[in-house]
């Protein structure tokens, strides 16, 4: 092989290697990106049916009492379903924030007061702060009183974690439905979603 045939190879090779590179960085670049489209597509496409009971995922409290109007189009989302018959019961899952106040007991009540929902058909969880203590004590509540099927009820951004979340647990089927509020905050939410999401299936994987 003369000297110009293997220098010839040689560039054949580092252009091989820069063209792999180029392919990788454009598959890097590109998979939050198809991360994200997937999490909106998901979101956004409700799948309804009827089932056992309403799961609502807590968010902020106002300083008065009153849930935000984040919570608040969730807990209308859940009351149009509820009264359409899609469910008996609505599990109502938060913490405690910083104002002080129980995020499933504002909840509870705006659904009870402002919505008419019976209180008989209401279940508090006042230790769901995240969405897998959500999870878990939303499929413990479900079996101790035999309930197999949710429809879990949140913002659109949420809904693959959670209903991901809850089948992890055990709660086999899971339909979703999101809440018809939308702000620029949004933004923000879908970024953490399209990070939170990969580090789920990562621990999962590691258990």
């Amino acid at each position: 092989m003369t000297g110009c045939e293997k220098k010839g190879k040689s560039a054949q090779l580092k252009e091989q290697v820069m063209r792999t590179r180029r392919v990788a960085m454009l598959m890097l670049l590109m998979a939050p990106v198809t991360l994200v489209i997937a999490i909106l597509l998901d979101g956004l496409t409700d799948n309804v049916r009827e089932s056992d009971v309403g799961i609502v995922l807590g968010s902020k409290v106002m300083p008065d009492g009153t849930p935000s109007a984040r919570l608040r189009a969730r807990l209308d989302k859940a009351d149009e379903l509820f009264q359409g018959g899609m469910f008996k019961y609505v599990i109502v899952s938060g913490g405690t924030g910083k104002e002080g106040r129980s995020e499933a007991r504002v909840m509870a009540d705006y659904l009870a007061d402002e919505k008419k929902v019976p209180r008989d058909a209401i279940i508090l969880d006042e230790n769901g702060n995240t969405t897998q203590a959500t999870a878990q004590n939303s499929a413990a509540i479900m079996k101790e009183r035999g309930l197999m099927s949710a429809v879990v009820v949140t913002q659109y951004f949420h809904i693959t974690r959670t209903r991901y979340a809850l089948r992890r647990v055990g709660v086999a089927k899971v339909c979703t439905s999101h809440a018809r509020y939308f702000e620029m905050r949004d933004l923000y939410s879908i970024a953490r979603e399209a990070i939170a999401l990969p580090v789920y299936w990562l621990a999962s994987l590691a258990r």
